[in-house]
């Protein structure tokens, strides 16, 4: 018999209650535990057990980032001592290393030598360095049992050119494949093909790539499931796909958006879209109406303000009779500010043209409402219903990370038969002096002082919860945050009381750190979602 403390007093507990069970697990089962950690905190771990003090010498997964170390020094110290005291009787199947900027070149074959002596039991592996990229493709073609293969490589220095990517690189057993800053040769048909040779892929990631001496990337893939394109070259002006498995379609611009044809895209499920950038033009417009075309039978749709307001650029859209979306059970929208672009111009320009069919008075009103910072609105009227024409059941859910910033009142208004059914923050709502004041209003609402009372009736809200310290707030972060697409099947779950859409508006807080921590942590995000560009 024992007794311990609790917050009631002392309590008397048997034996059996007071029984160390995690030591009682079998080894088998630790190591499975363990291999969940990055290999410094399984390190950090196993000095809770004296039966533990070795364990991390086999764990069978290392996954090492230099963020991770208060210094560069204790990392590549730290990463030397695992590769040599590791129990060499234990082939690691997952190895990842991310170490953003130079590498040492002796540490870096060390690294490398590591991986070609195991390379028959590699089944994932993960490198993100500056180094010398023509070692690192050599030692990872050597690696031919893979099925996940994750490259970022970049050249020593400041060198911003792309990795070539070899096309005679053959692996037979790997499904995902997630590739950074590489460039793909194209053939005399002016035509990059650069993944025949993987035949079981069925996750493609491309970020910031490009094709050289060709104008159009073909990806041929019958096992093809998920497909995701962020942030690559404006050289890379066409994407052709002959995939007729493909169900998830993810896409992130940076300065141009790509056409998309090809076959087997009527198998595509959902679609997210994302944009942050705020110039555009007609092209882009048209390209975005091509994809609802391509993309027909799509049922979940994501995609940012900015993305609804370069496709209702496209003249006449909303006198076009859709002939798909026909299958849309959900529409999410994220908005996100606009403060100048073409995008911003171009937008003006389309308001005005619209004001100028009705009378020149209606014209003169807008340019002076333009003078006195009226902003197109972030959704544009009646892109929503254009959207949801053949689905006017589709559930539309609208979150943002800058409440504060949108006149979230008016949003609602402007998309007709739509219910607020579910108003949820993902965290507190942020004050008016954190976050820049940025009022998105309607032309039929230009006056400034409409502006000024949806903020005065806004400030209170926010102003009742309690302010709460950085260190009240870190266990909050980390939890993982519930997208909208969490909330989407609960709220399906509800009988639906008429024909009409729900509308969801789901507020976010931007973590505010140092804008050096801030670009790390961004990436290391990135780099743990292969589909998801989770900038945004």
């Amino acid at each position: 018999m024992a007794w311990i403390r609790t917050k009631f007093g002392r309590t008397r507990v048997s034996g059996d209650q007071n029984q160390d069970r995690l030591s009682d697990l079998p080894e088998c089962i630790i190591l499975h535990i363990l291999s969940f950690l990055s290999i410094q905190h399984a390190v950090q771990t196993c000095v809770l057990s004296t039966r533990w003090k070795h364990l991390w010498k086999r764990i069978p997964t290392i996954r090492l980032n230099s963020f991770q170390f208060r210094t560069l020094k204790i990392f590549s110290v730290f990463l030397s001592k695992i590769l040599s005291l590791r129990d060499t009787s234990t082939a690691p199947h997952t190895f990842d290393l991310f170490r953003h900027r130079d590498i040492e070149p002796r540490l870096l074959k060390k690294f490398l030598n590591y991986v070609f002596y195991h390379n028959t039991h590699l089944k994932h592996l993960g490198i993100s360095v500056n180094g010398d990229t023509a070692l690192i493709l050599s030692c990872v073609s050597s690696c031919r049992a893979l099925t996940s293969l994750k490259l970022s490589l970049h050249p020593r220095g400041r060198d911003p050119t792309e990795t070539l990517f070899p096309n005679s690189l053959n692996l037979p057993l790997l499904t995902s494949l997630d590739l950074t800053n590489f460039a793909f040769c194209g053939d005399e048909s002016g035509c990059a093909d650069p993944f025949l040779a993987f035949t079981k892929l069925n996750t493609l990631v491309l970020r910031c790539c490009k094709v050289m001496d060709a104008q159009i990337l073909s990806i041929s893939s019958h096992t093809l499931v998920n497909f995701a394109m962020h942030h690559n070259s404006s050289l890379l002006a066409k994407i052709k796909l002959y995939v007729p498995s493909l169900c998830t379609f993810n896409y992130t611009g940076n300065h141009h958006i790509h056409e998309i044809c090809g076959s087997g895209l009527s198998s595509v499920k959902k679609v997210n879209i994302k944009s942050r950038r705020f110039s555009a033009s007609m092209e882009d417009a048209l390209i975005l109406f091509s994809w609802l075309l391509n993309f027909a039978n799509i049922e979940s749709l994501t995609v940012t303000s900015t993305i609804l307001q370069i496709l209702s650029l496209n003249p006449d859209l909303f006198e076009v009779k859709l002939h798909s979306l026909h299958k849309l059970k959900s529409l999410k929208v994220k908005l996100i500010q606009i403060e100048e672009g073409s995008l911003l111009l171009l937008m003006e320009d389309a308001m005005l043209k619209k004001a100028a069919a009705k009378s020149p008075k209606e014209v003169e009103k807008l340019r002076e409402a333009f003078e006195t910072c009226l902003e197109p609105p972030a959704i544009p009227d009646g892109i929503v219903d254009f959207l949801r024409q053949n689905s006017p059941s589709a559930e539309v859910n609208i979150r943002t990370k800058y409440p504060s910033s949108f006149n979230l009142k008016q949003i609602e208004e402007s998309i007709k038969g739509a219910k607020i059914n579910d108003y949820r923050s993902r965290f507190s709502v942020p004050s008016s002096s954190k976050l820049p004041r940025l009022s998105l209003r309607s032309s039929s609402s230009v006056a400034p002082a409409s502006a000024d009372k949806s903020a005065s009736e806004a400030a209170p809200a926010s102003a009742t919860e309690p302010a709460k310290s950085a260190s009240d707030a870190a266990p909050a972060s980390a939890e993982p945050a519930k997208s909208a697409s969490d909330a989407a099947p609960a709220s399906a779950a509800e009988p639906a009381k008429s024909a009409s859409p729900y509308l969801h508006l789901c507020l976010g807080e931007k973590d505010y750190k140092s804008s050096n921590k801030g670009e790390e942590e961004k990436h290391q995000h990135n780099t743990d979602s292969p589909l998801q560009d989770n900038e945004l």
